[in-house]
């Protein structure tokens, strides 16, 4: 961490130098990078939204005024039964203080009030008070769709889902700079061998030459020579934009100046970690989003049959309040001797022909509950093949580096005695070029074989949120993300 601290700090002014490992790279990616900072607020998202979904099931308390100016003439209704126009011109002010808790087994709410009305009529410059000291009140849907029951069970899946999705989105992070420093590692090792292939064919290039004039070898060799040099002089400039172009991409991804010198320094030693496939599948089970991601849809399929089937039948919603409430000319007149109220109603909506619109939406939502389950199963078994090959394929990766590895350090040494057998004149220059061939081939597979070990490991943590060359799961402090 200190390292990647430190390149940052010579990052500021373009043109520095610097050289990172891959371990290095990946600390600095998880911080910097454009993909986790997008994790991050995408978690800081989930987690308010958390919060508020929390919120429904705590009391609330509501402080509300509607004050009201009114200077009309309105129609009313006399105690005979005419009616008449008549000015008005008052003042209103009120307020409410209210507590209310849902709850969540019913779907209802219970409700607490207090409220104070004063009206002043300024024609008349007469003043009244209208209070509720206390009204008790609940509110219920009978028979409708309870979403604080289904929100306080798919809401927790959700939230757990994000917490593992921001973890999984580090892993992925480190695997995407797994690419992007073994491309510049790559394009590295392109350009030096381009530069000791170049090196190697002028001076091969200038004892031909010689050769030839002495009559050793023919003018069609001498040639071949010759486009052997002008070849990798050309390869030389393309390694030189490769390389160019690979370290401003990883620049970028690690939040560096795209002018800093950026220079990778790669480890050839790999761990030698064996994963057991069943404990990799326990793990994947137990700490991937993905599983918490199907819970969550079946249980989010299970939510609308439910609200399909509440919408299709009987509608009644139960409103009761009862209370004390009192008038008067003044604020301690509207507290003295408050009467009683009691408040009771009762909405019913029933369905006589509705053209089967409420059992065709109650079908669909049964069909789609049916599909869920049978895409659910399918990814199950998708994801569990994935992580049994993923395992299987780490698992031999070490090996496949070893053997990259010993192939690499072969064919260098060919390639040295094909070229002192060429300038010995005891071999072709068709050998000669083959054994560049091969060394080449065998360095790209060597860092290629490496890039595929490191990328396989991160994406298996990814899968199973777990370290496994330090055998624990892999966790991170939350609380610093949620503010």
């Amino acid at each position: 961490q200190n390292r990647g601290d430190l390149a940052v700090k010579v990052a500021r002014d373009s043109g520095q130098v610097i050289e990172l490992t891959l371990q290095e790279a990946v600390d600095m990616a998880r911080t910097n990078s454009p993909s986790a900072v997008s994790a991050r607020h995408t978690f800081r998202s989930a987690y308010w939204s958390y919060r508020s979904f929390r919120a429904n099931y705590l009391p609330s308390l509501t402080l509300s005024s509607n004050p009201d100016l009114t200077r009309t003439i309105s129609k009313v209704t006399l105690g005979d039964g005419s009616e008449k126009y008549v000015s008005q011109n008052m003042l209103t002010v009120d307020g409410e203080l209210s507590i209310s808790q849902n709850v969540s087994l019913t779907g209802g709410s219970f409700f607490v009030q207090s409220s104070l009305q004063r009206m002043k009529l300024f024609d008349s410059n007469s003043v009244s008070f209208r209070s509720s000291p206390i009204i008790i009140g609940y509110s219920q849907s009978l028979f409708g769709y309870n979403s604080l029951r289904w929100d306080r069970r798919i809401e927790p899946v959700r939230y757990r889902e994000a917490k593992k999705a921001y973890v999984e989105s580090l892993e992925l992070v480190s695997a995407e700079t797994v690419n992007k420093f073994f491309a510049l590692a790559q394009a590295q090792s392109n350009y030096d061998m381009a530069r000791f292939n170049y090196n190697n064919a002028d001076t091969l290039y200038k004892f031909g030459k010689g050769r030839y004039e002495i009559g050793r070898i023919t003018e069609n060799e001498l040639l071949q020579l010759e486009i052997n040099r002008l070849n990798e002089s050309t390869n030389v400039m393309d390694a030189s934009i490769e390389m160019d172009n690979c370290r401003q991409a990883l620049c970028v991804y690690l939040g560096l100046d795209k002018n800093v010198i950026l220079k990778v320094r790669v480890n050839v030693e790999v761990p030698r970690i064996r994963v057991n496939p069943e404990q990799a599948y326990e793990l994947f089970n137990r700490n991937s989003p993905d599983i918490d991601d199907l819970e969550r849809q079946l249980l989010e399929s299970k939510s609308g049959v439910a609200q399909a089937r509440a919408n299709a039948g009987l509608k009644a919603d139960l409103y009761v309040q009862c209370g004390l409430s009192q008038t008067g000319t003044t604020f301690n007149q509207a507290y003295t001797n408050p009467n009683d109220q009691q408040q009771v109603r009762v909405g019913i909506s029933l369905p006589i022909l509705d053209r089967g619109r409420g059992r065709g939406r109650v079908k669909v939502a049964k069909s789609r509950e049916e599909l869920v389950k049978i895409q659910v199963e399918q990814q199950r078994n998708n994801l569990e093949m994935n992580v049994r090959k993923l395992v299987l394929q780490f698992n031999l990766q070490a090996e496949r580096v070893q053997i990259a590895m010993k192939t690499d350090q072969t064919a260098r040494r060919r390639h040295e005695v094909a070229r002192k057998l060429y300038l010995l004149g005891k071999s072709t220059i068709l050998d000669l070029n083959a054994s560049v061939t091969e060394k080449d081939t065998a360095s790209r597979n060597f860092l290629y074989a490496l890039s595929n070990y490191w990328n396989l490991y991160y994406m298996l943590r990814s899968m199973t949120l777990y370290d496994f060359a330090r055998h624990s799961e892999i966790s991170v402090d939350y609380k610093k993300l949620e503010n």
